[in-house]
């Protein structure tokens, strides 16, 4: 793809003429991505392990005018990786679009470093670190064959900041975002940008259900987030569309903090 916006001083932030592939989308901050794409212009490509819900967003974008795809995939399994890879190639066979990646699929848990198991461990790092690079590999390489592409990684506060109990999920987050400085190294001079977006505490269904069961702990959270309120999924749409669109074109290799302040009060 032409270098579009050099020299233009109408910075396009839309998505027309763009396959977005947005993983875990089936709630949470991945759905919200998912129908922000859509409504940006994008013909979406959506994936988690719960097809039900899959369905539903499918209708949900449709209903309002979009073109959205789905895919049951669990990342944790490289094979499933693969033919996600192999029905992109089949869509951008039929069309000629620029290629966009949101590796969002992930969980959390508060375990304190004596608890945490090998299958705590396992899981946490085959989601968040496998599973995020060889999503990179296996679509990224088809952007590196077309010359240009955008992958965002989900990353967190957590992966620059640190609490008790959350030793595990801070070094998965804080390995995507160096992973993603490292692949932008490599991939930059193919036309290929990556950067991190990293929420602070987003209100979801889970994250809800979380807090309500650790008060204390949410309000931790909350005294440190200098903005006075938790995130909504909501807040991470204006960031992941400007990483999406041709208007960030000159950024890669960065991490986006969308997080009421809480990285810069420390």
């Amino acid at each position: 793809m032409a270098e579009e916006n050099i020299g233009s001083i109408e910075p396009n932030f839309s998505l027309k003429g763009k396959l977005a592939v947005i993983t875990g989308a089936s709630m949470g901050i991945g759905k919200e991505i998912a129908r922000a794409f859509a409504a940006a212009g994008a013909e979406i490509i959506v994936t988690a392990r719960t097809e039900s819900k899959l369905i539903e967003l499918k209708e949900d974008v449709e209903k309002d005018g979009g073109i959205c795809h789905f895919r049951v995939n669990d990342i944790t399994n490289i094979s499933q990786i693969e033919e996600l890879a192999d029905f992109i190639r089949e869509k951008l066979s039929e069309q000629d679009k620029d290629l966009v990646l949101v590796n969002n699929a992930g969980f959390g848990f508060t375990k304190p470093v004596l608890e945490v198991t090998k299958e705590d461990f396992d899981l946490i790092t085959s989601t968040h670190l496998r599973g995020t690079f060889f999503c990179c590999q296996k679509i990224g390489e088809i952007m590196l064959e077309r010359g240009y592409g955008k992958i965002i990684n989900l990353g967190s506060t957590w992966g620059y900041t640190t609490d008790a109990k959350k030793a595990p999920y801070c070094m998965a987050k804080a390995g995507i975002a160096h992973m993603s400085r490292a692949i932008s190294t490599e991939w930059a001079p193919n036309g290929i940008r990556i950067n991190t977006l990293a929420p602070t505490g987003t209100v979801t269904e889970f994250t809800q259900k979380t807090w309500e069961s650790m008060p204390e702990r949410a309000q931790g959270i909350l005294s440190r987030i200098k903005l006075g309120r938790f995130a909504y999924p909501s807040d991470h749409l204006g960031a992941a569309i400007f990483l999406a669109s041709s208007a960030s074109d000159f950024i890669t290799g960065q991490t986006i903090y969308v997080d009421g302040g809480f990285t810069a009060a420390g």
